[in-house]
């Protein structure tokens, strides 16, 4: 069967999301318990486990609920056990586990937290990147440094191109705006903020994109290209200045 991928919209602006595949039911981050709890009755399922990308507080606050209720394990980037609520399983980087189509990779992506990690479905095509990488932009900086996060993009737009990228937050209506301002004549960045307008205006959520259409339009994974360089006045920069620079300029947007 091909894996089925439910997106659950929590809080004001996060997401969590339901991974049905072979091996049962998992649950991509917890931010919060009701709106997990209606899509998994609502289908009849049961979760097996669940399973966080990193530490901060929107993305593990329903764990103790979700246990509660199902009785399934919590597994979490071991870089974080520390920081993380109670784990049954601590995973490290590049742990590969699961059968058919719920074989995961766990792709470490520091920057946004130290232990940050993403989680990859090749028979999906599915990565959920949470805080890294995000719909038109990436996390903040707020415990790693622009060479980790540059590195973790780096890493993760190696993925095949057709690769469903689900992000952690409704934020890409903002990362829309900014990007023009970064890449104001990119006819596919264009052509997408006038979708992601038509998408939110409908009510429909806008974080889960190709990878291939992220690389096109993403101006955060696009600080290699030597147009947008020149335009940025950093020709010679390398890629990391260019991204700090990006970065530094949508903290101030």
């Amino acid at each position: 069967m091909p894996l089925e991928i439910v997106t659950i919209p929590c809080l004001e602006d996060n997401y969590a999301y339901l991974v049905n595949g072979t091996d049962g039911v998992a649950i991509i981050d917890a931010p919060e318990a009701a709106p997990i709890i209606d899509a998994l009755d609502s289908r009849g399922w049961t979760p097996g486990v669940i399973m966080l990308t990193h530490h901060h507080w929107d993305h593990v606050q329903a764990i103790d609920e979700l246990k509660e209720k199902y009785g399934c394990m919590v597994m979490g980037p071991k870089a974080e056990e520390d920081k993380l609520p109670k784990l049954d399983f601590a995973l490290p980087n590049g742990f590969s586990g699961g059968s058919g189509n719920s074989l995961c990779q766990v792709i470490p992506v520091p920057g946004h937290t130290l232990g940050h990690v993403a989680y990859y479905y090749p028979e999906g095509p599915a990565v959920f990147t949470a805080d890294s990488l995000m719909a038109l932009g990436c996390g903040r900086l707020f415990e790693g440094t622009p060479e980790m996060m540059w590195d973790s993009l780096s890493r993760l737009a190696e993925l095949p191109g057709e690769t469903m990228v689900y992000s952690g937050h409704e934020y890409t209506t903002g990362n829309a705006k900014f990007a023009l301002t970064i890449d104001p004549d990119n006819q596919n960045l264009i052509s997408r903020v006038r979708d992601i307008e038509a998408a939110r205006k409908a009510g429909l959520p806008t974080a889960q994109v190709p990878l291939s259409l992220e690389l096109e339009t993403n101006p955060f994974l696009r600080a290699s290209d030597e147009d947008l360089k020149t335009s940025l006045g950093m020709a010679s920069a390398s890629n990391v200045e260019v991204f700090a620079e990006i970065r530094a300029r949508k903290d101030a947007f």
